[in-house]
């Protein structure tokens, strides 16, 4: 019985123990568990060089940058664009009359006016438009410049026709008196144009630019004027008649020119003298005291 009792505390002892180390041993585990995840929170980040990388840009940035360069481009693009939409459009549109000039009127200023006078409705047309739309004080010089030389030149050339065949605009009786052209409320003659309106206007080119229908007029244009380029076509026609050898003789030191010059002398010297006016668009210059004398006029028509 002793030893059966002794056996029994044994082998109590012996499970006991071995509960007690179950427990230690499993406990183990969850100790070093926690102590690595206080490690890793308790651990620092590596640093990282915060210098910037010159690297070469992927293809999608590269793509990227291309198409916001592009975009840039159209919007300068669109802006030009609209710029040239919102552009003052002429205040008259003289295409018919040019469509005539450049058609009858040769490069050198020779009038057909057997052509003309064949396409006369379309002359009157557009001197009846002329009418109906008259300049406004909202138009430009520019614009009035074109709208009143086309017209003189239009009404010239719808006179010798009023009045063809014949051998010169002298032979119509008081030629630049006629009011044959209503513009707006009133008639118009050609001596009112030009001395009434284009003359007051202040600029002295516009005698190269009106026609008389004569050999020693300055030729006619054959092209309209239009508000966009008279400045330039002015220009151009007052160099082409001071250098025409047959309407000016001109030399450094002597002048034989037109009696446009002489009638018309106080235009030509509102910055200077008639000389100085010359030597502007002269292929020559002229001495300030050459000597001066003026061609005979040619009355002839210019055909």
């Amino acid at each position: 019985m002793k030893y059966y009792i002794l056996a029994i505390v044994i082998v109590s002892g012996i499970l006991t123990a071995c509960g007690g180390s179950k427990k230690i041993v499993s406990a183990q585990p969850t100790k070093d568990i926690a102590i690595a995840e206080k490690d890793i929170t308790e651990r620092k980040a590596p640093e990282v060089e915060t210098d910037i990388i010159d690297t070469p840009n992927t293809p999608i940035e590269e793509a990227k940058e291309e198409i916001e360069e592009k975009e840039i481009e159209a919007s300068v693009v669109k802006e030009e664009i609209v710029k040239e939409i919102l552009k003052p459009l002429e205040a008259f549109d003289h295409t018919s009359y040019g469509d005539l000039v450049v058609k009858y009127v040769s490069p050198e200023g020779n009038v057909d006016y057997d052509g003309f006078k064949r396409n006369w409705g379309v002359l009157r047309t557009y001197i009846k438009a002329l009418g109906e739309n008259m300049p406004t004080d909202q138009w430009t010089k520019e614009d009035k410049l074109a709208y009143w030389m086309n017209a003189y030149n239009a009404m010239t050339v719808d006179l010798i026709l009023r009045n063809y065949p014949l051998a010169s605009i002298k032979d119509i009786k008081d030629p630049w008196g006629q009011r044959f052209w209503k513009l707006g409320q009133k008639y118009y003659n050609l001596n009112e144009i030009e001395h009434k309106i284009l003359r007051k206007m202040g600029d002295a080119r516009i005698h190269f630019g009106i026609n008389c229908a004569s050999f020693s007029c300055p030729p006619l244009l054959n092209e309209a004027f239009t508000a966009q380029k008279v400045d330039t076509q002015l220009d151009a026609l007052a160099r082409r008649f001071v250098n025409d050898t047959e309407r000016n003789t001109i030399t450094a030191n002597s002048i034989e020119i037109s009696e446009i010059f002489n009638w018309f002398a106080k235009d030509f010297k509102t910055n200077g003298s008639v000389i100085d006016f010359l030597n502007k668009y002269s292929d020559t210059q002229i001495a300030s005291n050459a000597k001066r004398r003026y061609k005979d006029y040619n009355w002839s028509l210019n055909k």
